[in-house]
């Protein structure tokens, strides 16, 4: 197995064609996840004609500022975790100076990256924050009744790219170029999966808040948050 993981052939597999096949998947499957959405909302009859932007761009602020909803400042603690865990899952790949180098190698493009050590601060908020979110759906009695075999699924394949990661730049627990591997496997895998797991809502929440922002704004004449 190791002699296989460390074949050359395998790690140009999943350096060049799956990357792009996981690239290829990720952006079909947002598109036909949201041309699905919103072909569900043109059949509804109340909501769909009252569609604001005023009320759509409110709820999205609101929802986009940290104790701006009153759901919020009732859960202070998960707040701040949901929120650093967002940003620092969100900005450390697209910042971080070895994929920058990834993308100098194909397409000449270079962008301001982050340094090393502030880096691998995010990169290790994220494993702290996803376990404590994981903590908190085992622990908690409503939560953990409501959490899926889908949820622990789409936290677990979220995390993986960032614990491998990791131990592959410092070269911990297993051969680099395997962890490597692992690493690029694991990234691969998320972005295929994201259209079609609880991942989604990464790009479902903004119609989501137009269509609740808006039912509840211009229907209800009362605030979504």
């Amino acid at each position: 197995m190791e002699q296989f993981l460390k074949d050359p052939s395998i790690y140009t597999l999943a350096r060049g064609p799956l990357v792009w096949i996981a690239f290829l998947v990720f952006f079909v499957g947002i598109f036909y996840r949201i041309w699905e959405v919103v072909k569900l909302a043109k059949k509804e009859r109340i909501i769909y004609p009252y569609l604001s932007l005023k009320y759509t761009l409110r709820s999205i602020t609101h929802w986009l500022i940290p104790y701006a909803s009153i759901s919020m400042r009732r859960h202070p603690w998960f707040t701040i975790i949901t929120f650093v865990f967002h940003i620092c899952l969100i900005f450390t790949p697209i910042f971080l100076l070895a994929h920058i180098e990834l993308w100098y190698e194909s397409w000449k493009i270079r962008w301001w990256s982050l340094p090393q050590s502030i880096a691998d601060v995010m990169t290790l908020t994220v494993i702290l924050c996803a376990i404590l979110l994981l903590i908190r759906r085992v622990i908690q009695p409503d939560v953990r009744f409501l959490s899926t075999k889908g949820d622990y699924f789409a936290l677990i394949i979220t995390v993986l790219p960032f614990i491998t990661g990791f131990l592959a730049h410092y070269e911990l627990l297993l051969d680099y170029k395997i962890m490597l591997l692992i690493h690029f496997i694991s990234g691969e895998i998320m972005l295929i999966l994201i259209p079609f797991t609880r991942l989604s809502h990464m790009f479902l929440f903004w119609l989501i808040r137009a269509h609740t922002g808006s039912e509840f704004g211009a229907v209800r004449r009362s605030r979504d948050y």
